[in-house]
């Protein structure tokens, strides 16, 4: 498909690309990857020179990509400069597998089972605060539940959730927050975090935290920069995938009276609405790379060093995996084949929590409330964070 003439690749990393992306996807999408400009020079970025990408948005060539981390590296920040480096999101085998061995058996999905009447616990207590009528759900629910799990399982005191949400919001915003705010407030996490650290060294607790500082890795202990950049990912991830999620999942339902109806009849419909979510507007969108090699995708020579951004929001809207992909179709045969979560060796390892948190949030919505409609004042997507697809503001009438 040939693109608009007022649409360029460069849309891809501009704000408006990040809040509707969809448009560039269809018109952009074919046998090779397309090359954008990813971070322009300046002092928002913190870059002297502008930064350009290739994006992979065909279904077959994420799914090759992710399947070859030997040629695909994590390792990012080396060329983006413009985030941490965070344990896991950048590391490659072999000492990815053994970092993710560590928290493996917190995230197992009999682990997370065992959590479900706690985590619904929270959610009936942010329902009863919310009530019927108006609501605004990302402040009142979609932000405070996963915050709320992912602090609570690290060991983060109720009163610090707040600046978490702040901090966590500065790492992946990286394309639309001044260099320096976000430099301080990155630094601002991490040292709370080595104090949380030194902390639990003295005086381990029944938390994740306590956990890092006693667990090793090949032999040896983690450094403190290490739990800390452990931890950092873990809050990260724990809380913005699974607001999205969940944000995402209520304004597509808003928008469907008919199968909010169909789900309240039959809770058969809970999870396949949960998948066609995460197809249809994935709350991870995409997640760089760096090629280790010189490769060649389709008639695209990528030279080695470059960076490439595996666009899993685009790969979910292939019509070559998903028949009228634009189309919100729950019962859809093939919506296994989506890539919400990723894939292979960073197959995300939230995923049973996340997936356990929508469930909740779903059920317990469909138990409580007959109707589900939109707010007066239409919902703001955010238009900072390139790597996510979700609502800053989300107004919803409850009834």
């Amino acid at each position: 498909m040939d693109a608009p003439s007022s649409l360029t690749p460069d849309v891809l990393g501009a704000p408006e690309g990040i809040a509707n992306p969809y448009p560039a996807y269809r018109a952009f999408r074919g046998p090779n990857p397309v090359r954008y400009l990813r971070l322009p020079a300046g002092p928002l970025t913190g870059r002297t020179e502008p930064l350009y990408a290739w994006a992979l948005m065909r279904h077959a060539d994420v799914l090759a990509a992710i399947r070859d981390p030997a040629t695909f590296s994590s390792q990012t920040p080396q060329v983006l400069k413009t985030i941490p480096k965070l344990a896991l999101l950048h590391d490659d085998p072999p000492h990815h597998t053994h970092l993710r061995r560590l928290v493996s058996k917190v995230f197992s999905p009999q682990r997370i089972a065992s959590l479900s009447d706690w985590i619904s616990r929270i959610a009936f207590e942010l329902l009863d605060s919310m009530g019927k009528g108006s609501a605004e759900f990302m402040s009142a629910y979609a932000v405070p539940l996963p915050m709320r799990v992912i602090a609570t399982m690290l060991g983060v005191p109720d009163q610090d959730y707040p600046s978490f949400k702040l901090w966590s919001e500065a790492v992946v915003s990286y394309a639309g927050m001044p260099a320096e705010e976000r430099a301080r407030k990155t630094q601002e996490m991490m040292a709370y975090l080595g104090q949380a650290i030194a902390e639990r060294r003295k005086q381990p607790r029944e938390d994740l935290i306590s956990a890092l500082t006693v667990a090793d890795v090949e032999g040896a202990a983690l450094s403190d920069a290490e739990i800390r950049s452990f931890v950092a990912v873990l809050l990260i991830a724990g809380n913005e995938t699974t607001t999205n999620l969940i944000g995402n999942m209520m304004a597509i339902l808003a928008d469907r009276p008919e199968l909010w109806r169909q789900a309240r009849e039959d809770r058969s419909r809970v999870e396949p609405i949960i998948e066609e979510v995460l197809r249809y507007e994935s709350p991870v969108q995409r997640l760089p790379r760096v090629t280790t090699r010189p490769v060649r995708i389709g008639d695209v020579d990528i030279r080695e060093g470059e960076l490439v951004d595996i666009v899993y929001g685009a790969a979910n809207r292939d019509p070559a995996v998903f028949e009228d992909p634009d189309t919100f179709r729950p019962e859809r045969p093939t919506n296994h084949q989506h890539l919400g979560f990723g894939l292979g060796t960073h197959y995300c390892l939230g995923a049973p929590l996340a997936r356990l948190e929508a469930r909740i949030t779903l059920s317990a919505f469909l138990d409580r409330f007959a109707t589900l409609e939109r707010g007066v004042e239409p919902g703001v997507r955010q238009r900072a964070a390139q790597v996510s697809f979700g609502y800053k503001a989300l107004p919803l009438v409850l009834g």
